[in-house]
């Protein structure tokens, strides 16, 4: 990728006066096709200046790789940035004082007033000060469906949930998958997640997971929606496949009718060379309430005693944040941009759809904003096992659930 003179901004002028070059370790999670040709994008942004990217990719999902990441800076063997979400999965490294204060920097650049929505930069902040930059807009809420499967099996690409239990059936019966799933706690969960938001509303959303309200989560309407889940749990039974972007592929390929999955799973489609539209369809929040969630990456850069390190820390800080490099990060990766003053001309339906949506306001805090780390894994131990075992009931599921969200921090 070119980049010219006004791309670099901040950046130039952090490093230019220092006349050398820095090698940065950058840890992340994204080695799927689709996340790999994004993060290259970040790489080689970094690498037309004077200093040199390392990749540090993890494999596996982000519950694998955030623990190595955490044990790694607590352990002293820092790298130079690393991905995290939006949220608090940070907060502690930074009261630690680990982590780079980036205000500086943010403050020059005028972050705050580019950033939207601006819970995202808010996730950064912590008594006044910004510790990390947040690369993108990840949503949760899309059922991502297969136009072959839904051909195959003789009946019409669903338009929101109703039809798409409707069509379960007749993709049974063509030997389809009706909804692919992974065999990893935080698909589940993420499914489960989409659910609630798309068939209990936001209002209860946001009873149970903002204000955590017993008498909400304890409901009729809560206990509907882990029904509703436990149908869909009958329409995974066949899908055995591991990974996120095996399931996509399941979809991609006709097996599957549908999957529930993040915008992330555009840039497997992209891979594919399928076309929004024409070979796969996007429906946000199931098709019944159309919202995204603002969750999404951020980077965040270990404290280290070399101010030359630091400075090209903060020359990283500045291109992932710069119009260009946001353009061509989020076009490859399927999410939205953080800065609203991007030309996203590019953009394919799903995407312009998502831009729509944000355009609106109708838009809700990730899951990983609002709840601590410890309280997600307890959700994500929970969802694993309803959506795996049939002997867990709609009910006793959601008792538990209850039971989670009523001690939490």
């Amino acid at each position: 990728m070119r980049l010219n003179k006004n791309l670099i901004g901040a950046a130039a002028i952090l490093t230019a006066t220092h006349g050398y070059s820095a090698e940065l370790e950058v840890t992340h999670w994204w080695t799927s096709g689709g996340e790999a040709a994004a993060v290259a994008e970040f790489a080689n942004a970094f690498n037309a200046t004077e200093h040199t990217w390392v990749d540090g990719a993890i494999a596996g999902s982000g519950g694998t790789a955030r623990p190595i990441i955490i044990s790694r800076i607590l352990g002293g063997d820092p790298m130079g940035a690393t991905q995290l979400n939006h949220g608090r999965q940070a907060e502690e490294l930074v009261e630690a004082g680990l982590m780079l204060d980036l205000t500086d920097i943010a403050e020059a650049e005028g972050w705050t007033d580019i950033v939207n929505p601006t819970s995202l930069i808010d996730s950064c902040t912590l008594d006044g000060k910004i510790y990390c930059v947040p690369v993108n807009i990840h949503s949760w809420q899309w059922l991502w469906l297969s136009h072959d499967a839904y051909k195959d099996a003789g009946v019409d690409v669903p338009t929101n949930w109703t039809e798409f239990v409707a069509a379960a059936p007749a993709l049974e019966a063509a030997g389809k998958i009706p909804l692919a799933m992974g065999q990893q706690s935080w698909q589940s969960n993420g499914a489960f997640g989409v659910m609630a938001i798309a068939l209990g509303g936001i209002d209860l959303w946001t009873k149970v997971n903002v204000e955590k309200d017993e008498e909400a989560v304890r409901s009729d309407e809560m206990l509907a929606i882990f029904e509703a889940a436990a149908q869909a749990r009958a329409f995974t039974a066949k899908s055995t496949v591991q990974d996120w972007n095996q399931a996509t592929n399941l979809v991609i390929t006709g097996q599957a009718g549908g999957q529930i999955m993040g915008d992330w799973a555009q840039g497997e489609f992209q891979i594919a060379e399928q076309v929004a539209g024409e070979d796969y369809s996007c429906l946000p929040g199931l098709g019944v309430n159309e919202i995204i969630s603002t969750g999404g990456d951020a980077f965040y850069f270990p404290v280290n005693d070399d101010p030359e390190i630091t400075a090209a820390q903060k020359a990283l800080a500045s291109l992932m944040i710069s119009k260009e490099v946001q353009v061509a990060f989020n076009l490859k990766k399927g999410s939205l941009p953080v800065r609203g003053d991007v030309d996203l001309a590019a953009a394919n339906d799903c995407m312009r759809k998502g831009l729509d949506i944000l355009a609106t306001g109708a838009i809700l805090p990730d899951g990983n904003q609002v709840l601590s780390p410890d309280t997600q894994g307890q959700i994500e131990d929970l969802m694993v096992e309803f959506w795996n075992d049939t002997n867990v009931t709609a009910a006793d599921a959601h008792s538990r659930y209850a039971d989670i969200i009523a001690s939490a921090d």
